[in-house]
């Protein structure tokens, strides 16, 4: 390493589509490093004419990241490792830092061709649970304990990552954080629902995230449907793409009918929050989604269940409401238990606490001190 100058870092990611929650980190980092010195590039791996790269380009040059996009042709495109090792050497990286399990083997390969690269990655959770699932967990178990430092975004990866017997000197905890000054509400409810084209009188609630099983949209369409049946004056409106959306759109029927809206892909989802009377994250496994905090930043009361890093972020009652998870029943209780009140002041604290322990400048310090080679524990 040069002396005079910090390490170029550069950060790796294998994605379809415009990705998901982890690209709001990995995308917004090169902005914070360059404060702290260090000079970084956002690498993506992606299927050939895959029309959300394009997406993830346009996200970069918002937030002033060089993008580098590389076609993925599968596991039989021989030539990706060559063309790695080349933008390894033309930028001269000596910091490659993976945020997936295919990236955490492809960094292994690189090495072999450029022994100097330190090697750190990022776990982000392995919440997509689908047959190919346990043989993630098997690629990532012969990884991380290679890897020369393994970052977890919330307390229960943390413990995984030990089960995967990823040594807890190499091992640090490090929550995702979000610009807590880009995050800022900026907007009355009124205003951001003006708008958005949304009538001021319902009780709007709000979901986001990817259109996938483990998200529980489905609990949440039903519960709401049978809360509207009781005499509720509600709207649902979920942001976000992905399989499951034809299945979701077949359970509007009845009173849902017209109540309930799939918005597709949100890219900033500001004024969304800021027009809600209830966030509601369903999922039946997370990390520690990103969703939450901007959420919670922006002063929109919060309803959640209780899974993962979750109540690690969220004091039941202080921040917003937990539930148990996989349940519609517990959704119905959770929202008639905030539905008519005025929960301002779980809103306030909860902005106070991402404050104070989740904003993005303090986590990418933390992880800059690991790339300086100090622990962060």
């Amino acid at each position: 390493m040069n002396s005079q100058s910090k390490p170029f870092v550069l950060h790796t990611r294998v994605v379809s589509g415009a990705g998901g929650g982890p690209e709001k980190t990995i995308l917004n980092s090169p902005r914070f490093l360059k404060d702290l010195g260090y000079t970084s590039a956002c690498l993506y791996l992606h299927p050939p004419n895959d029309p959300g790269t394009e997406m993830l380009r346009s996200r970069a040059a918002k937030y002033g990241a060089e993008f580098i996009g590389i076609e993925d042709k599968g596991p039989f495109d021989f030539s990706l490792l060559r063309k790695l090792v080349k933008v390894c050497h033309e930028r001269k990286v000596e910091i490659w830092h993976a945020h997936d399990y295919k990236s955490n083997v492809l960094g292994l390969l690189v090495k072999r061709r450029i022994p100097s690269l330190r090697l750190i990655t990022t776990l982000h959770g392995w919440v997509q649970k689908t047959w190919k699932t346990p043989l993630y967990y098997t690629i990532d178990k012969f990884c991380l304990s290679r890897y020369d430092e393994v970052i977890a975004v919330s307390d229960d990866l943390f413990d995984q990552a030990l089960k995967l017997r990823v040594p807890q000197e190499k091992l640090s905890l490090i929550h995702n954080g979000i610009d807590t000054q880009e995050f800022k509400r900026s907007m009355t409810r009124e205003e951001a629902r003006k708008a958005l084209g949304m009538p001021t009188d319902a009780f709007l609630i709000g979901g986001l995230g990817r259109l996938s099983k483990e998200k529980g949209f489905d609990l949440l369409i039903r519960a709401v449907e049978n809360l509207i049946q009781e005499g509720l004056d509600l709207e649902l409106w979920i942001g976000g793409e992905g399989q499951q959306r034809e299945k979701l759109e077949q359970q509007f029927s009845g009173t849902a009918s017209g109540r309930v809206k799939l918005l597709g892909l949100i890219e900033d989802p500001k004024v969304f929050f800021q027009a809600l009377d209830l966030f509601v994250l369903s999922s039946i496994r997370e990390g520690l989604p990103n969703v939450l905090l901007e959420a919670m930043a922006l002063e929109t009361p919060v309803l959640s269940t209780r899974v993962a890093g979750i109540p690690s972020l969220i004091a039941h009652q202080e921040h917003g409401v937990l539930i148990d998870s996989a349940s519609a029943d517990e959704l119905i209780g959770g929202i008639k238990a905030l539905h008519g009140e005025n929960p301002a002041i779980m809103a306030r604290n909860a902005r106070t606490r991402i404050e104070a322990d989740f904003d993005f400048q303090v986590r990418m310090q933390k992880i800059a001190a690991i790339y300086d080679g100090s622990s962060v524990g």
